[in-house]
């Protein structure tokens, strides 16, 4: 069923997309009629108000859908399945003319001949202007001046209409002519051309790693992926015309002759270090400018004016025969479209980092799917599963291994048979570091346990010691006074400034991951609690020392209840911010959990991963929020009662 869905993606979104829009339009629809029952009943303030809404959730995850669908092209893809395949045809068009239009100004501001000149002209006055302050004789500098202006004129020549060999000349109108002809084919429409059977095999559009396919499979598609290729040769034919100019071949003989001089002036002449290195930079910038200039690839602006012409001509039919495409890629396909780049084609804008949702949940059931052997799981971990734990390896994690060398005696050594007979303290070190069989247990496992696992037993500790320390230092002057500079030297220090410290002193094994967490979670409990504690009313302390209340019976049954909305608060916010540490020292260091998924999905760019743990995240994070929520509402009904 999975894989039926997987490659069906794009009709599950079309069906979503109506249901979440009719979901949004049913919420606004509710909400607007309760509002309007219960306008009189309720005032701006009232807690009891915040209740409810179940119909405002809706209509804000339908609108988060809706707009995810959108600007991920998931509704473009939904409703315009092969929209993409021919926006890469076009695409292939587009980078087939591209050669061309780097020339035009059709492509740019300016003719690639109009900077070409301009660029080199600039240079070649800069160098004139430089030239009086160098280490040249004057009958060099003469000499010099006299190969600057002949460079020059090398691009006087190469712009002037009327130094333009037949040939070139020639050769500019076939181009033209084979440009009028491709949009002529292009008005004419697709005709009979189809799609071959290896077309319309390609697997359907983001249901492989090659996304977009590649081959045309509509009769449009055809229309421009032919097209493309006749303008490929074209563009290749226009990349070989050279503006050949007969006065320029002596001009080009002659400076090739005084550059040579030149360089081997330098390189003979007796000159010390400085003025030689002045002399080679001087006489390089002018032999850069030249090599620029003898390639003949300064045209006349009025030669290209008719392949100019012919270009937008091209795209203009180009635009006509999308048709109603062009209405679905303004509309449907938010961002800068589809772009064609070697063997591929690439979504671009919002599409490129942003999955679509039907995408995501496919990739989420590959990994959430436990057959390691078939592709399931991620890097031969499942995703969340269960499998057999041995008991030993409990005992290993919490019994330590310096119980064993505090115990008397000494470890066994080998006889003179070279045989070893383990004693009572070999046998405590083994079963600390779980090397005894004490059968298996059904465990959970997998990345999201192995997370799961790091964040429950870092808050349990955090919570079991830190909530207690906090209540104590609500009520002690002792403990407030020598615990609270401690805690706030580095309370304030980011988790992760921490983190490469301790990996380094644990490794990357779960403990080390647990200690980071812990040192988080603790010092959120404490703040909390002391809060809490110190904010009891004195009122009700005095009234229970005056019912002969104990100090015990204070702290359990007065000053705990109301510290209770604090500490549940703080367990709140350490859940949240566990969860962010956690995955950054994942990322830094581990083999397993949602952080180690998402940087090795970040190494490789995989999107469509990346959302994937980051979904996880959420998910989890929601699901503990809530289940925080049911522990306040059980724990503490009276808040915001009073």
């Amino acid at each position: 069923m999975f894989e039926w869905l997987s490659d069906n993606r794009a009709s599950v979104a079309a069906v979503l997309i109506i249901l979440f829009l009719g979901a949004f339009v049913w919420s606004i629809v509710v909400g607007r009629k309760q509002a309007r029952l219960t306008a009189t009943d309720e005032v701006f303030g009232d807690p009891v108000r915040t209740r409810g809404g179940w119909y405002w959730s809706v209509c804000g995850v339908s609108a988060l859908m809706l707009v995810w669908f959108y600007f991920s092209w998931g509704t473009g893809r939904a409703y315009f399945p092969n929209a993409a395949n021919e926006m890469c045809q076009i695409a292939k068009l587009e980078e087939a003319v591209s050669p061309i239009k780097a020339a035009l100004p059709i492509g740019s501001r300016y003719y690639k001949s109009t900077l070409l000149a301009s660029r080199n002209t600039a240079q070649l006055d800069d160098l004139q202007s430089r030239l009086a302050g160098t280490v040249f004789t004057e009958a060099e500098k003469t000499e010099l001046e006299d190969l600057i202006r002949r460079i020059g004129a090398l691009i006087a020549n190469s712009s002037n209409p009327s130094d333009m060999d037949q040939q070139s000349r020639d050769e500019l109108v076939g181009l033209v002519e084979r440009l009028n002809e491709l949009s002529a084919f292009i008005d004419a429409g697709p005709g009979d051309l189809t799609p071959g059977e290896e077309a319309l095999a390609q697997p359907a559009w983001g249901t492989t790693f090659a996304e977009i396919p590649i081959l045309p499979v509509t009769a449009r598609g055809m229309l421009f992926d032919t097209a493309s290729v006749e303008a490929a040769e074209i563009a290749a034919e226009f990349n070989r015309i050279r503006n050949h100019v007969p006065e320029n071949d002596r001009l080009i003989a002659d400076i090739k002759e005084q550059i040579d001089a030149l360089k081997e002036t330098n390189e003979t002449g007796a000159f010390d270090e400085q003025v030689s290195a002045e002399r080679e930079d001087y006489v390089k910038a002018v032999e850069r400018i030249f090599k620029r200039l003898d390639d003949g690839l300064i045209f006349p602006a009025a030669a290209l004016a008719d392949v100019n012409t012919a270009i937008a001509n091209l795209d203009a039919s180009a635009n006509s025969a999308q048709g109603g495409l062009r209405f679905a890629d303004a509309v449907f396909f938010p961002g800068p479209g589809i772009v064609k780049s070697r063997t591929q084609c690439t979504e671009q804008g919002s599409a490129r980092w942003l999955p679509k949702p039907t995408d995501v949940v496919a990739t989420f059931m590959r990994l959430a799917n436990p057959d390691l052997e078939n592709g399931g799981g991620y890097r031969g971990f499942p995703l969340l599963w269960w499998d057999w734990l041995p008991v030993a390896d409990v005992v290993a994690f919490f019994v330590p291994d310096w119980i064993a060398d505090a115990w008397p005696g000494e470890f066994a050594s080998h006889g003179d048979d070279g045989t070893i007979t383990p004693n009572f303290k070999d046998k405590l070190l083994a079963f600390a570091q779980g090397e005894v069989s004490l059968g298996h247990i059904p465990m959970l496992d997998g990345h999201i346990w192995d997370s799961l696992f790091r964040v429950l037993v870092a808050l349990g500790l955090g919570i079991f010691l830190g909530v207690p320390l906090g209540l104590f230092m609500g009520v002690s002057r002792f403990f407030k006074s020598f615990f609270d500079p401690l805690i706030e030297l580095y309370r304030p220090v980011p988790p992760l400034a921490w983190a490469p410290l301790i990996l380094t002193i644990f490794g990357i094994q779960d403990d080390g991951k647990i200690f980071l967490l812990f040192m988080v979670a603790f010092a959120i409990m404490v703040i909390s609690a002391r809060t809490g504690a110190s904010g009891v009313q004195l009122t009700k302390i005095r009234a229970s020392h005056s019912l002969g209340a104990s100090d015990r019976q204070i702290m359990w049954n007065v000053i705990l209840p109301n510290a209770l909305p604090e500490i549940l608060t703080g367990i709140r916010i350490a859940v949240g911010v566990c969860w962010g540490t956690l995955v950054a020292a994942e990322m830094l260091a581990g083999t397993t959990g949602v952080g180690f998924i998402e940087n090795i999905a970040r190494t490789v760019s995989d999107y469509e991963l990346i959302w994937v743990t980051i979904l996880i995240m959420g998910v989890l994070g929601l699901v503990f929020d809530m289940i925080m929520r049911w522990v306040i509402k059980k724990t503490i009904p009276w808040r915001g009662m009073g």
